[in-house]
């Protein structure tokens, strides 16, 4: 188990809005990507799952691989200059605006979450840069992220945007209708926008249930996805090259930026999809028609 300071980085617990008795997403997805903010709850429920889907090490530190790639080729090569990430989780390093002002320094982006804790740790990142924001918001209310007024006075919906959905389509369930979600920020953004998506998937649909079963049981919002199903909430989009893959072979880049290290306790996991094919992270960069 990593070593209690690593938690104290973190707002301490007089902070009643921040949830300390339920992991959360974005701290123990921050804490696979190598980051420290996070709590001894967060560490303990990745723990409880990487035995029996060792893969999510692996998938976690994927997704933002393709982030930097899927940004890069956005700025560089579609010439978009204003983003929205939704649920963007903690910062670290190579986050959205980082990487889209190394190729276009008048690039925007607009960042949302529901956590807390992103909120305050992304203000403080960005309290110089007039360029970028954080904004605190539930992905599943679309009209109320795209009328903040922090997100207006950066975003103009009348040209291209790119809106990423990286690594959270599989935290909007069904029952949240994800398609509308999707289609609600489509909708609203000019042709020739671009949506950036991934999620968690299983080929085998009972391996899947019960990796929905377990995650969700830990309090955190889940639903493994087959490729097919993936596929349907994506539909009306057209996907770049190579289109909606394994995200390890979209464009894949052996010189990009290195990721952080684990913590000790996530190491014997690193590797483990080079044999384990089953569970990956399956997404890719699409265009709203013209």
């Amino acid at each position: 188990m990593a070593s209690d300071n690593q938690s104290e980085t973190v707002s301490g617990p007089s902070n009643p809005s921040i949830p300390y008795d339920v992991p959360t997403s974005a701290r123990g997805y921050g804490w696979m990507l190598g980051g420290k903010d996070n709590y001894e709850i967060d560490r303990k429920f990745i723990l409880s799952t990487v035995p029996s889907f060792p893969e999510v090490v692996d998938i976690c530190r994927q997704n933002r691989q393709f982030l930097y790639r899927a940004v890069r080729h956005l700025t560089r090569e579609q010439g978009i200059r204003q983003f929205i990430d939704m649920g963007c989780g903690l910062p670290t390093d190579n986050n959205v605006h980082q990487v889209a002002q190394r190729f276009a320094p008048d690039a925007r982006v607009v960042y949302v979450d529901v956590d807390p804790i992103v909120l305050a740790h992304g203000r403080a990142l960005l309290a110089d840069d007039s360029s970028t924001t954080v904004i605190m918001g539930d992905m599943r209310d679309q009209d109320a992220i795209l009328n903040h007024p922090d997100l207006t006075r950066l975003i103009d919906f009348d040209e291209p945007v790119a809106t990423l959905f990286l690594s959270v389509g599989h935290h909007l369930v069904d029952a949240d209708d994800p398609r509308r979600i999707l289609r609600t920020i489509v909708d609203r953004s000019a042709p020739g926008s671009f949506v950036g998506f991934s999620q968690v998937i299983c080929e085998d649909p009972e391996r899947g249930a019960a990796m929905t079963r377990h995650i969700a049981g830990g309090g955190v919002p889940w639903q493994t996805r087959t490729p097919a199903e993936v596929d349907v909430l994506l539909e009306g989009l057209e996907p770049l090259e190579p289109g909606v893959v394994n995200l390890v072979d979209w464009r894949p880049d052996p010189d990009q930026p290195a990721l952080e290290p684990v913590d000790a306790d996530l190491v014997p996991y690193l590797g483990v999809t080079d044999a384990n094919k089953g569970i990956y992270e399956y997404g890719g960069v699409l265009r709203k028609p013209q």
